[in-house]
């Protein structure tokens, strides 16, 4: 199987040091530099997360234009797309469970993809993300997945500089933080083209304060960077 037929398969790939050991520094402090409580979000965050405001910092978009990640994403979504919308989260010590969930494609199965970048080394102890492998496309006829069904899910762990990239239809979820050790996350979300009218009437609902006029495109096949991807 090839690395092409296994990403679209699973549904998500798990980019191993994308990030620049380098550029954590600066991305820490730029995520601690953002924080804000929920209260001054225009919609109020989760009260056990923590959120940072940070789209318009130089590192934070230089990670979401990694050409690993933008390979990737192009792989999943198959058209020309653009990033939507970047944010800095955290679960607080005792908080950050989650109930399994899809964020769903808009228009067609695959319009939407996701990326965390983590800033900080992850595991069970401080309340890394879980997924359902292969839990984004049903099969024909099969009955609708049970949320609260943990059986197939798959913690993740790994080190700071990692980015998992994943089709917003794959069930995953946040996982209690027991420990309150330091887990800092980018949400990057990028979204096919059609959808940008629609980005458009929500950038305020958003926060989003950064340009969304640039475009990629997929890359052809001969061209993607799959070096250091880990798909189980």
């Amino acid at each position: 199987m090839t690395d092409r037929e296994q990403l679209h398969r699973q549904g998500y790939v798990l980019l191993r040091r994308a990030i620049p050991a380098e550029w954590l520094g600066e991305l820490r402090a730029a995520f601690d530099a953002g924080v804000m409580p929920s209260s001054q979000w225009p919609v109020p965050r989760g009260m056990d997360w923590r959120h940072s405001l940070l789209d318009s910092d130089s590192t934070v978009q230089a990670v979401c234009r990694l050409p690993q990640v933008l390979a990737v994403v192009g792989e999943l979504i198959g058209e020309r797309f653009f990033l939507s919308q970047v944010e800095g989260r955290e679960p607080l010590a005792g908080g950050g469970q989650q109930q399994l969930h899809r964020d769903l494609s808009a228009q067609r199965p695959g319009d939407m993809a996701n990326a965390l970048a983590f800033f900080d080394d992850y595991g069970p102890e401080n309340g890394a993300t879980r997924i359902v492998p292969g839990s984004h496309r049903p099969g024909p006829g099969a009955p609708p997945f049970d949320f609260s069904d943990e059986s197939r899910s798959v913690q993740l762990s790994g080190a700071a500089g990692d980015i998992l990239v994943f089709d917003v239809d794959l069930l995953h979820a946040g996982c209690l933080n027991p420990s309150g050790a330091r887990r800092r996350s980018l949400l990057i979300s990028y979204f096919a083209e059609p959808l940008y009218a629609s980005h458009l009437e929500t950038l305020g609902l958003r926060n989003i304060r950064m340009d969304t006029t640039e475009r990629f495109e997929p890359l052809d096949s001969d061209r993607r960077d799959t070096r250091n991807a880990e798909v189980d």
